[in-house]
């Protein structure tokens, strides 16, 4: 039986799920995923694009693609901007942001790709404290 995932964006216009194995999860440090995503990396897995069930607010996922990549596209909410999942330029993987997800238990990175193009302040990560809430 396979795992159902449910999805959403920030605001609540767009809602999915994803019924399906995911093949892939790869954590991007491109140069491309840094900007798109504003942060450290891209957190995105890969299923078949048949896989998704929009629930609510499809028409509200806006699709932009780099005109000068051969294969960087994304998608986003409208109303407020958050990532969401669209199927690649070829048609044959479903790219589902995984920050998008509500609930993710049990996935695991496969790798992290692009390593060598990290952000210069990724590794020093590891070394900031950590606090369950706004720090005091």
């Amino acid at each position: 039986m396979s795992q159902t995932y449910a999805g959403s964006c920030l605001c609540g216009t767009v809602t999915f799920e994803i019924t399906g194995p995911f093949e892939s999860f790869h954590l991007c440090h491109c140069s491309r995923c840094r900007k798109a995503t504003a942060t450290v990396h891209a957190s995105n897995l890969f299923t078949q694009p048949e896989n998704i069930r929009w629930l609510s607010g499809e028409d509200k996922v806006t699709r932009y693609e780099l005109s000068t990549a051969e294969r960087f596209a994304r998608a986003f909410c409208s109303v407020c901007g958050s990532g969401m999942p669209y199927v690649n330029r070829p048609g044959t993987s479903l790219v589902v942001p995984a920050g998008s997800l509500d609930n993710a238990e049990g996935l695991r990175p496969d790798d992290r790709i692009f390593w060598k193009n990290r952000a210069p302040w990724h590794d020093a990560v590891a070394d900031a404290p950590a606090f369950d809430e706004y720090p005091g």
